[in-house]
């Protein structure tokens, strides 16, 4: 009788496939390249920001070597710091205006206002454009438009919220700030914010001067980003 052995012949161990030695042509992979902000950067840094011609004008200070700061106090800085500062003036210098129609009652004498402290600052009549808008939600959509044609130095916006009974006020406040400040940061114009946001009707009637501030705010930072600018070129 044939006696069976059991056990089973080894198995010779499986052998990865070999690999290639990487070709001498190959080059290793790209890295992507990091650039790195610095003074060396060829180009102009405001390119994205293009300017109308009157931002590009330069305000003389007061001869008379006179404070134009429109709120009260200074900022004092100490010698020896590279200063650039604003002047709220406007001579040769396009504004444009967007008003809200909504509480005409209040944002009408605000506009009156807005339009007398622009020529007192120099701006000439001819170089002001107004557009009324239904109500201060409206105001940045215009605003943008505005800042996006490229024909002024800066927008002022005008505009009256006075809460009411419901949560509206906090939204079109909210939205109002927040969208005038992208006007602005978006298309290198400054865009000033003169929009009471107000608990009663009394409240704006008190703050009308506001107007005022909102313009000497949106020229001083027009003027501010000329001398920039032409420093940036320097």
């Amino acid at each position: 009788m044939t006696e069976i052995d059991d056990e089973q012949p080894p198995v010779p161990p499986v052998s990865s496939p070999p690999v290639a030695p990487p070709s001498p042509s190959s080059s290793p992979p790209e890295q992507p390249q990091v650039s790195e902000d610095t003074d060396e950067s060829p180009g102009d840094p405001f390119a994205g920001w293009p300017a109308s011609e009157s931002a590009a004008v330069i305000e003389e200070s007061p001869p008379d070597g006179s404070s134009v700061e429109h709120v009260r106090g200074e900022v004092d800085v100490p010698a020896g710091y590279t200063v650039l500062e604003g002047t709220p003036l406007g001579h040769r210098r396009s504004v444009g205006v967007v008003v809200s129609r909504f509480n005409g009652g209040v944002t009408n004498r605000m506009l009156q206002l807005a339009l007398d402290t622009l020529v007192e600052a120099g701006v000439s009549q001819d170089a002001i454009t107004v557009v009324p808008v239904p109500g201060a939600f409206e105001l940045p959509l215009a605003a943008m438009a505005l800042a996006k044609t490229r024909r002024y130095a800066c927008i002022v916006a005008l505009g009256a919220v006075v809460r009411g009974e419901t949560p509206h006020f906090d939204y079109v406040a909210q939205e109002c700030a927040s969208g005038l400040q992208l006007a602005g940061i978006e298309t290198g114009v400054p865009v000033s914010f003169g929009v009471l946001t107000v608990d009663t009707v009394e409240q704006a009637d008190a703050r009308i001067p506001k107007a005022a501030d909102a313009v000497r705010s949106a020229l001083e930072m027009a003027d501010l980003f000329a001398r920039l600018r032409a420093s940036a070129r320097t």
